[in-house]
């Protein structure tokens, strides 16, 4: 191999086997960084097959004048192993669902929520139609305004209309039925 056929150049070009020499060879050296840098082996092997997979993108970038192939492989695996950290801490930290409820307001009743539950569906039937299949797609099925736009055709402006007038009908409906409604703000 001369210096102008390099592993990376050969990369570049699709050759099979100068993928596989280039894992082989540089394997070690990715993992020792992703083990290093990565939160647990898991994300540090997520992160070794991410990197390879960008070594495999970048390696017609590969210039022998500027860096040698070890520098330009530790330069990509350093690179995405610091843009997983920042992703990483980006997350919001997952709080764990306690076994039990603690509730300082009162205890739901199962037969009053049901009852309140019937009533609404009762309450929905009265609306008009368009305002009824909005808030159904938006509360039953969890779809986005947009979401509801393009699966029913109407302009989202509509949509929002729609839903804002059923929902300000089905407080009064409620409230008509001698059920005492969230306030508006919830």
């Amino acid at each position: 191999m001369t210096e102008t056929e390099s592993i990376l150049h050969r990369v570049a070009e699709g050759d099979q086997d100068a993928i596989k020499e280039c894992m082989e060879r540089f394997s070690g050296l990715v993992w020792s960084l992703a083990r290093r840098l990565a939160g647990n082996a898991a994300e540090a092997e997520d992160a070794v097959q991410e990197i390879f997979i960008d070594v495999w993108r970048s390696a017609g970038r590969f210039d022998p004048t500027i860096a040698s192939e070890t520098t330009f492989i530790a330069m990509i695996a350093r690179r995405r192993l610091i843009d997983r950290g920042r992703r990483r801490a980006r997350r919001p930290e997952v709080a764990a669902i306690p076994e039990t409820i603690e509730s300082d307001g009162p205890a739901f009743d199962p037969a009053e929520v049901e009852e309140a539950a019937k009533a609404a569906l009762a309450a929905m039937e009265r609306l008009r139609p368009e305002q009824r299949k909005v808030l159904e797609l938006s509360i039953q099925f969890g779809r986005s305004h947009e979401q509801i736009a393009g699966t029913t055709g109407l302009p989202l402006g509509t949509v929002k209309t729609h839903a804002r007038r059923g929902l300000i009908r089905l407080r009064e409906i409620l409230a008509e039925e001698g059920i005492d409604p969230p306030p508006a703000d919830q």
